[in-house]
């Protein structure tokens, strides 16, 4: 009979394509890796990976057994959870991907308030960049996914609008329009900005923004192009120019050090939303948490704050 468990180090291997960094992602030893896969060879009387050196590919076996092996490894960790529920409590693991700002900073409040409902239930979240952490849900990786609302569509993904998030432009607190109150759109070709990469949801937000104002990002005098909010808002404090971030990141980091200023007729915004792979086979904590999410409408991230 079929070991789910040997079937879960089979797909785990050939995502990574390294017995190595297998055993390191399940915490087994190499060997006891590569027994297991010798393992399902000899059951299935053909080789699953052609082996070279470190490196390992796939055979035509092996490809074809991945999509098999995933729903046989999902439908076992369904029947598990189903069972467990059973005796009253919601009992499973939830796998969820989100792009950095979410992750940081409305992520861990969502998830201390589930965990406080549902105590059975073991979280593990994998920040990457937004496209990323798409990919990752579309693919299966991971069961939800946390991020701005991508360019890429993916049918197998289902969005939700899970809440708004507003973009400021800060600038030092010594700068000239920090006690204006209002400034015009053309003013922003006479400053110097620190700005996100070109794919990030909040440079997106305000590509677009700026363009209804009669602003081209690409005529702003750029010092220089960041990876995250953070390290924006911390630049800006330093007097190095000025940057658009969350107002997530304002709140939480440099809210004293910093002022928002508000340009006329802009008004940046994103959407956050959750989003599940609705052809997966769902778990019963899998249900639940996307219940969770959907019975709790709009909200501002400053509500998990506060409870």
């Amino acid at each position: 009979m079929l070991d789910t468990h040997q079937l879960n180090v089979f797909l785990v291997a050939a995502e990574t394509l390294n017995f190595t960094q297998a055993a390191v992602r399940l915490h087994m030893s190499q060997p006891s890796v590569s027994q297991h896969v010798l393992s399902l060879e000899q059951y299935f009387e053909q080789p699953l990976f052609i082996r070279s050196g470190r490196n390992i590919q796939l055979t035509d076996a092996g490809t074809a057994l991945v999509p098999l092996a995933k729903e046989m490894v999902n439908r076992s960790v369904q029947i598990e959870e189903m069972m467990k529920s059973l005796e009253g409590e919601v009992h499973g693991h939830l796998l969820i991907g989100c792009s950095t700002t979410p992750g940081k900073y409305i992520l861990p409040h969502l998830l201390a308030r589930f965990h406080y409902l549902h105590p059975k239930v073991t979280l593990s979240c994998h920040v990457a960049r937004q496209q990323q952490a798409f990919d990752l849900v579309c693919e299966g990786q991971v069961h939800f996914a946390l991020l701005s609302k991508p360019d890429v569509a993916c049918k197998e993904v289902e969005l939700k609008e899970f809440m708004q998030d507003n973009i400021l432009l800060i600038v030092p607190r010594e700068h000239p329009w920090a006690t204006r109150e209002e400034i015009e759109p053309k003013e922003l070709y006479e400053e110097v900005f620190i700005l996100r990469e070109e794919d990030a949801g909040t440079q997106v937000a305000v590509r677009s923004g700026l363009a209804k104002v009669g602003i081209e990002v690409d005529r702003l005098e750029k010092l220089l192009e960041l990876g995250n909010s953070e390290a924006i808002a911390i630049a800006v404090q330093e007097g190095l120019g000025l940057g658009f971030v969350s107002e997530i990141v304002f709140e939480r980091l440099v809210k004293n050090s910093v002022v928002p200023v508000r340009v006329r007729g802009l008004d940046l915004k994103r959407k956050i939303f959750i989003g599940r792979n609705r052809r997966r086979l769902a778990t019963t904590v899998q249900t639940v948490f996307w219940d969770f999410i959907i019975s709790k409408g709009d909200f501002s991230v400053y509500d998990w704050q506060q409870k």
